[in-house]
């Protein structure tokens, strides 16, 4: 599977929760924390997707993709653990927790596999 297949949603879903914090509960933080990296995000898993269509690897995004799901896991790894809030500290913590195991995979074992060009 291919980096940008869960770079995308996974960047919606973190802006859609911004957006949810702020219109339920007026926190700014919320926006910009859950906005700001969503959309760092989907930019991320947008490069990737055009180096692919390039037949080409964005290692830019894949570093990037992985530092910014690292970075989530532990910030929201901390707020879990003051607050003991399942939600959205504890989903965060999870979901930015399992991408960034994957990214990881994804730069171990070279990227996104190229297909060969068909002769």
């Amino acid at each position: 599977m291919h980096d940008f297949c869960f770079t995308i949603p996974y960047g919606l879903i973190l802006v859609a929760g911004g957006v949810i914090g702020y219109v339920k509960k007026g926190s700014v933080a919320s926006l910009g924390g859950g906005a700001g990296t969503g959309l760092v995000l989907i930019l991320a898993g947008y490069l990737s997707l055009k180096a692919f269509e390039k037949k080409k690897n964005s290692y830019f995004a894949l570093v990037l993709q992985t530092v910014t799901a690292a970075v989530l896991t532990w910030v929201m790894g901390q707020r879990y653990c003051e607050t003991s809030k399942i939600m959205p500290a504890g989903i965060v913590t999870g979901i930015s927790a399992l991408m960034t195991a994957f990214y990881l995979y994804k730069i171990s074992t070279g990227g996104n596999h190229i297909p060969a060009k068909a002769e």
